[in-house]
Order: structure tokens, then sequence, then C-alpha cells
């Protein structure tokens, strides 16, 4: 399978199945189209999918949308455990995934992903810290009634909401917002794992700018 990606410091949507597939030991080829160059749109729609990323490719299929792949990497690999195993926790899981994949637009609008720079206080206003609230009361929730043993994540093992709130880890990061105990702990066990430092790595190392996605400190 393939995997194309925009660029790694601000895509979020393609760090979601990019960081989910390499947690759970799914092999791929990644491709990186950097965004908003000349010839972006032209090789995106080359794939035939709705020109933006990330695209998965198996074979003569292309999965788009990070919300789609997810569900076609369950479907294809049952024994990873993409979803929690139990019905509750399960159900769980997808509500705040959806909820993650169609909404918070201020936070998302407000404090941009980017990997590469430190910006506290930058983008903290009423609708901004809304978004936050809501997500981290998510959280402890779900840590709460479905975390433990011996995995730090919401559904005690790594899942796809954990990778669907990994773009919300970095951006608490960048812009350096106080969290409550239990929160940070969850935001430094996504963040020690060495995929997304990987990902890290690379996203510092990228030559490209997008001027939308840079916030003024």
């Amino acid at each position: 399978m393939q995997l194309v990606i925009g660029n790694k410091n601000y895509s979020s949507w393609s760090l979601r199945p990019w960081l989910l597939m390499r947690v759970k030991d799914i092999a791929f080829e990644e491709v990186l189209i950097p965004l908003y160059q000349t010839d972006s749109q032209q090789r995106l729609r080359s794939l035939g999918t709705s020109g933006k990323v990330p695209v998965l490719i198996d074979g003569a299929l292309s999965i788009w949308d990070s919300l789609a792949i997810t569900e076609y990497l369950a479907e294809t690999f049952p024994e990873a455990g993409i979803w929690p195993r139990t019905t509750a926790a399960r159900a769980r899981a997808r509500s705040i995934s959806a909820e993650m994949h169609s909404g918070f637009n201020a936070l998302r609008a407000q404090m941009p992903m980017n990997l590469r720079v430190s910006r506290p206080w930058a983008g903290r206003t009423p609708e901004s810290l809304a978004d936050i609230s809501r997500i981290t009361a998510l959280w402890e929730d779900c840590l709460c009634r479905f975390g433990g043993g011996t995995e730090p994540f919401l559904f005690g093992s790594f899942s796809a909401a954990d990778a669907f709130f990994a773009p919300v880890v970095t951006r608490l990061t960048t812009y350096s917002v106080p969290l409550s105990p239990t929160c940070q702990q969850y935001v430094e066990a996504i963040q020690a794992l060495p995929a997304l430092q990987e990902w890290t790595a690379a996203a510092v190392a990228e030559p490209w700018r997008i001027a939308a996605s840079e916030i003024d400190g």
C-alpha cells in the first residue's frame, strides 16, 4: 500500500492515518506531495480522488479522507485493533473521532498545526479555548471510563481515536496550553510515541513554508 500525505509540519489530516499505520505496524510506502506548490493540485488530482490528502492506495483502489481510510484499515486488518474491542468503547471511540473529524473549527483556524515553532499564548480566543475545553473533557471521560491497564491511551491500547487526536496534542504543545494532570499525562504519552517523534523530526527538517500556518508569537 501507499499513503499519500502532505507536508508533515502542517498536515494534521495526513498525520492521522500515518501515525495509526505506524503504531499498528501496517506496512506502507509513504508518498509526500508538498502542498500549495504549483503542481500540487495536478499531482493530487491525478490520483482520481478529491485533490486533498491523505489518500491510501491499495492496488487499484484509492481511498481518501482520513476517516474512510481508518475504516478501510479496520476492515482489512481486523487483528490490528484499529478500534477498541468492546462494543461500548468502540462506539464511543467512533463518536469522538467523528466529532474531531467534523468539528473544532476555531482550534483548527486559530491554532494551526506547526511542529517547528513554540508559540505560548498565541491563538487563545474564547472560541479556541471552548474547543479545547470540550476536547479535554472528552479525554478525561474516556480515560476514566475506558482507559487504564498497562497502556496510557484513551481506550487502553492505542486506537484510531488516539490517532485522530494526535494533531491536537501537537497543537497543545506548540501553544503551551495548560492542562489538568490527567490530560497532561495523556499528551506526554502521545508525544513519547516513537512514530510521532519520527514524524516531528521530519517535519522540522522540511524546507517548505505555508504562510497561513505561520503564526507570530
